[in-house]
């Protein structure tokens, strides 16, 4: 096992060719990019806050509009969605901090958002990525997670926006509006224990996750005239307004977090045993913290970090490790980045990690030497099955070897390493460079291949990319 090659393809997001002679000690490589803070991200040009929240506001308009209307506002958000993939992406290709790059697209499908779920989201995930996972990824994890809950992609996408206080004043107002009773909405809950903190079998009940519902009705958002804004509308020629927080107009701004008093629901919750007096959105706060800081959420977060960086089979003994950094640092990821690169277990030769599409794509482009992340990514992510920001399900993509090598994928990749091969860009390039980026003894037949000119230089390079060396991390 090459300590260089490990460093830059198991913590990092692929090698380029030549970067392993530019470094000495690898794992000190490593530690250096968890200083300084989390690399920024500027979002695309012509996506600003205000425009996404236009963008949003005409899907909903058209739907009482033609046709012609539906598909422009449509066309318009997955532009901004594709914008904001690639974005992402070439931040991904050319980050010269790798390692911080890869806990980005770590924590932010461990905090998932899913562009495929609800066409809201899409426009919405790119801010997600870097104003709730980039900002904290060097931070403390209850930061992150409180952030997640506050940001209209996760409200809209587990639908906590529309969760209602079944006793709170707004549920009673419009009741008498419309004689139709809003509830309690538990989706952004249940997830919020099973796969953002506690994990499956972290020790809460269906009654906590109710409880923690309770507690979160009121989280909601302006700017998409969700129930809070219908009830304030239906009882403001009468009186006004129905105490507590006003949302801001409908028309203009941007999508922001609001808490809304009269969707809350009043009254003494418990979740774990813990008791929480009604106080409106501290109460959140303060049940989210607590979950962040629970001994189960460490050994939940640890196992899944063991498992991206170590093996799919995590070892007991470098879960434990990290969870121990996990617990005594109350969550500080950086810390937590530490102690993956000082795991031993992470360094052993056979210790292996198969690469998800997205983790094989970006490899493909810094082995190449690409500038940027190309145009079609999109396209080229939906057939491998890994799409950004788009898991069919909140507990995101898994990365393990059972998941990803099945024979449709590994014939995708083949296909698809070849379209590459055959890139102006690429198809100059000079095979033999790219034995400087897989971690294979001189003897591997890789080496011969790769200097064997009745193949095509095209051709060879299709086969090293596709082929088993460059499958694995």
């Amino acid at each position: 096992m090459d300590a260089t090659l490990r460093a830059l393809n198991r913590f990092g997001l692929g090698a380029r060719r030549g970067e392993r002679r530019t470094i000495g000690d690898a794992r000190q490589w490593l530690r250096t990019q968890l200083d300084g803070g989390a690399p920024s991200l500027a979002p695309p040009s012509g996506i600003s806050p205000d425009a996404v929240g236009d963008a949003l506001r005409a899907i909903r308009m058209a739907g009482q509009g033609n046709e012609q209307e539906r598909r422009q506002a449509r066309r318009r958000v997955v532009e901004m969605s594709q914008a904001e993939v690639h974005t992402a992406l070439t931040a991904r290709v050319m980050s010269d901090r790798p390692f911080v790059e890869r806990l980005v697209a770590f924590w932010s499908n461990h905090l998932c958002v899913s562009t495929g779920a609800k066409i809201i989201v899409a426009p919405l995930a790119g801010s997600y990525e870097r104003d709730v996972i980039r900002a904290h990824v060097l931070g403390r994890f209850e930061d992150m997670v409180l952030a997640s809950a506050k940001h209209p992609a996760m409200l809209v996408y587990l639908d906590n926006f529309q969760s209602v206080g079944p006793n709170s004043r707004g549920a009673s107002a419009g009741q008498r509006n419309n004689g139709q009773r809003r509830g309690l909405n538990e989706n952004y809950a249940r997830e919020l224990l099973e796969l953002h903190t506690l994990g499956v079998n972290g020790g809460y009940t269906q009654q906590d996750v109710q409880e923690l519902a309770k507690i979160l009705t009121g989280w909601s958002i302006n700017g998409l005239g969700g129930p809070g804004a219908r009830v304030q509308r239906a009882n403001q020629p009468r009186r006004g307004r129905v105490g507590g927080q006003a949302p801001r107009r409908d028309t203009d701004g941007p999508i922001e977090f609001v808490f809304q008093d009269l969707l809350h629901e009043p009254g003494t919750k418990t979740v774990l045993n813990q008791r929480y007096s009604d106080a409106g959105v501290a109460e959140g706060e303060r049940v989210i913290r607590g979950l962040c800081r629970h001994p189960s959420t460490a050994q939940f977060v640890a196992t899944k970090l063991v498992t991206h960086f170590v093996s799919d089979e995590p070892p007991a003994a470098a879960v434990e490790r990290v969870a121990r950094v996990f617990r005594s640092t109350d969550g500080d990821l950086k810390a937590v980045a530490r102690a993956l690169v000082d795991e031993p277990e992470a360094w052993r030769d056979e210790a292996r990690k198969f690469r998800t599409p997205q983790d094989w794509f970006v490899a493909v482009l810094r082995a190449v030497g690409a500038s940027d992340a190309s145009a079609n990514a999109p396209v080229v992510l939906r057939q491998l099955r890994q799409p950004v920001w788009s898991p069919a399900a909140p507990k995101g993509f898994g990365d393990a070897l059972t998941e990803w090598a099945d024979p449709d994928s590994l014939l995708n990749r083949g296909e698809l390493a070849r379209t590459i091969s055959k890139r102006p860009a690429i198809s100059g390039l000079d095979p033999q460079s790219l034995a400087d980026v897989v971690d294979v003894p001189s003897g591997n037949p890789l080496h011969a291949m790769l200097t064997d000119r009745s193949i095509s230089a095209p051709e060879r390079i299709a086969l090293a990319i596709a082929g088993p060396a460059f499958q694995w991390r």
